[in-house]
């Protein structure tokens, strides 16, 4: 599944090599991958990436409710964070909200 490990290769030194930093955007499809494994919802995109001293987090929207018409949808945002090497450390919903209401700000956090 998602994440990354240390190759086994070693190089002239006989040191382990390690795996490329990740981007941004694999950090964004790694973090898509857990939550959607886990919560079973439709995941609409990353809407925030976010490097720091330990990882990633990255706050992803995600259809909660699907109804008719869609405009009366609930959506959720959810924060994933995710070590260095893409691994899953932890996730939840920052906020749940129909379709179309108005941003109230990172994870509704006012």
């Amino acid at each position: 599944m998602a994440g990354r490990t240390t190759r086994k290769d070693t190089d002239d030194a006989g040191e382990p090599e390690s795996l490329p930093p990740l981007s941004a955007a694999e950090v964004a499809r790694i973090a898509i991958e857990h939550l959607s494994e886990l919560t079973t919802k439709e995941p609409q995109g990353a809407t925030s990436v976010e490097p720091g001293d330990d990882g990633w987090t990255v706050e992803i929207e995600v259809v909660e409710d699907r109804r008719i018409p869609s405009s009366a949808d609930m959506l959720a945002l959810y924060e994933v964070e995710l070590d260095p090497d893409g691994n899953l450390l932890s996730y939840r919903r920052t906020k749940r909200y129909g379709r179309g209401s108005t941003d109230l700000g990172r994870g509704g956090r006012t």
